[in-house]
């Protein structure tokens, strides 16, 4: 297939994993695209990826067919130059009813640029695999409708959306994150979760952080037992990218 600017499929890089990590495994955006490219060959978008750290130039919403925000070690509440102008771009995407996926740091942001709130998590660091229940609002949603009632996912967060844009629709949730996932509008979706994620990749996180775990008092042991491959919400990703392409076409 000839690629051309409106059907490509953006991913936003907003940071780097970790040294080890990005050794082993590669980074956020090789995850991303590998997920992607999981979508029916008839359906799969030339990727192309931007660091909106660096960045001085952006694609305008008529030039793209989807947006994929990736995950970061920095924090939106800090309110890093780079990070307010992806902000402020991210929202004229929306406005344009492109299709728009933020992961992690990425489903922060797109809370704080269309009018939530974002802030450390008052319970403190989630990570590890996680059951996340389907909420209501995601009866019929065009990402998250199909994946079951209860489905595990891969977690590392010390932020959370406190307060939703205005408008949006919570998606998923658990016992310690009421906003694993929400819309806003017909085609923007942020998820906490990292679809990108794999059992090793998970793995490996929980090995990095061990000794600040321990620390905190928590059961590296139990974590590092209970990590496991989580294919419902890595569906996402796929399924996204056949969003994408349906509204490039």
């Amino acid at each position: 297939m000839t690629a051309t600017p409106s059907r490509t499929l953006w991913i936003i890089k907003t940071g780097d994993t970790l040294p080890a990590q990005r050794a082993r495994h590669g980074d956020f955006e090789d995850w991303i695209a590998g997920g992607l490219n999981q979508a029916p060959a008839s359906t799969q978008l030339a990727l192309q990826t931007l660091d909106a750290r660096t960045a001085t130039a952006w694609p305008e919403p008529g030039q793209i067919a989807g947006v994929v925000v990736t995950g970061s070690p920095a924090m939106v509440t800090d309110r890093e130059p780079w990070s307010e102008r992806t902000a402020a771009w991210l929202a004229s995407v929306v406005a344009a009813r492109v299709p728009v996926l933020g992961i992690c740091y990425g489903h922060q942001l797109l809370a704080h640029a269309l009018g939530g709130e974002v802030a450390r998590h008052p319970t403190g660091l989630e990570i590890g695999t996680v059951a996340v229940q389907r909420l209501a609002g995601a009866e019929g949603d065009a990402l998250l409708g199909h994946l079951p009632a209860r489905f595990g996912a891969q977690v590392v967060h010390e932020q959370t959306v406190r307060r939703l844009p205005p408008g949006a629709v919570a998606l998923a949730a658990n016992a310690h994150e009421p906003h694993h996932a929400f819309r806003v509008g017909p085609c923007a979706w942020g998820v906490q979760f990292h679809p990108e994620f794999s059992d090793s990749v998970m793995r490996d996180y929980v090995a990095c952080f061990a000794p600040a775990l321990q620390r905190a008092g928590m059961d590296v042991a139990a974590l590092e037992q209970g990590v496991q491959a989580t294919p419902e919400s890595a569906s996402l990703l796929a399924r996204f990218a056949q969003l994408a392409a349906a509204a490039a076409a």
